[in-house]
């Protein structure tokens, strides 16, 4: 790297550059006119060039001063904002979140306008996705997952508990065979969100229906879906009843999109959990985020 003239130089002639003034520049960095007069002729001296033009009452860039002058503006402002990002920690700039595309998009995304509201500093990337992130190989900083809690290696915090019962359109309540009680759906079409199916244990149509005494429905026609937000949609569109879970169906249900045709529900083993990488937990941005996720969920 080539040898670089004193900063404390540099600053003087910048300022005095940018005000056409030894005297503004000197108030500006809280010097005499004379010490700016005195690092400008040395910078003069060790560049081999002349910077400005000395009027009597004034002073002008020369033809090289110009050429200097936006090249160091510019430096001096990024240093400005490094100083400044340093200042306030990792408060602010980027966090990436991942989560499932469900999470993301059912509950996650309906929310974020809130969390920008009171933290508008912070800049957000969703990276949506059904993969397992590795924390330690990539840059991500907070994870929402859905599953059973057990996740070595991360700090790990129950956000959503999980519960499942059948969801319609409010359209379905009404018509040739309004749904009432839950033999009405024979009438009916099943949604199946294959997504469910990878939950040990968890409850599919045939073991509902079982639990509520109806067992001469076949549940293995219908409709199957292998993201959460398509059956979603395609309930809320009228082409059936889905077996949902509450995680992803509540703000449809609270928007009106959705009903519950029957009453009851059923426990499930998987959660929606806030797990972090504990290098960063304590991080500013971080620490905002997930104080923030805490109390949507509790809202």
């Amino acid at each position: 790297m080539a040898r670089l003239p004193p900063l404390n130089a540099l600053r003087a002639f910048e300022a005095a550059a940018r005000h056409l003034s030894f005297n503004a520049a000197a108030d500006e960095l809280n010097v005499t006119p004379a010490a700016i007069s005195h690092q400008i002729k040395a910078l003069e001296a060790d560049l081999g060039i002349k910077l400005f033009r000395r009027l009597n009452r004034a002073v002008r860039l020369t033809d090289a001063g110009q050429a200097c002058l936006p090249g160091l503006r510019d430096g001096f402002e990024r240093i400005a904002e490094a100083v400044a990002r340093a200042r306030q920690g990792d408060s602010l700039g980027l966090l990436t979140v991942t989560a499932s595309p469900a999470i993301a998009s059912k509950w996650l995304v309906p929310r974020l306008e809130r969390f920008r509201a009171r933290h508008p500093a912070i800049d957000l990337r969703i990276d949506a996705s059904m993969r397992l992130v590795d924390f330690a190989r990539e840059d991500v900083h907070v994870g929402l997952r859905y599953g059973t809690g057990n996740y070595p290696g991360l700090h790990t915090e129950l956000l959503l508990r999980s519960e499942m019962f059948p969801v319609c359109s409010p359209a379905l309540l009404k018509g040739k065979h309004p749904l009432r009680k839950p033999d009405d759906l024979r009438h009916h079409t099943l949604i199946h969100d294959e997504t469910a199916t990878l939950e040990p244990d968890g409850p599919d149509w045939a073991m509902w229906l079982r639990a509520a005494g109806v067992t001469d429905i076949d549940t293995s026609h219908g409709l199957r879906f292998n993201l959460v937000a398509l059956a979603t949609d395609a309930a809320i569109n009228g082409r059936g009843v889905m077996l949902a879970r509450n995680v992803f169906a509540d703000d449809d249900l609270a928007a009106g999109r959705l009903v519950r045709p029957f009453g009851g529900a059923t426990p499930v083993n998987f959660a929606v959990y806030v797990v972090i990488p504990p290098a960063l937990v304590t991080a500013p941005k971080v620490k905002a985020f997930r104080d923030w996720l805490l109390e949507e969920a509790k809202a």
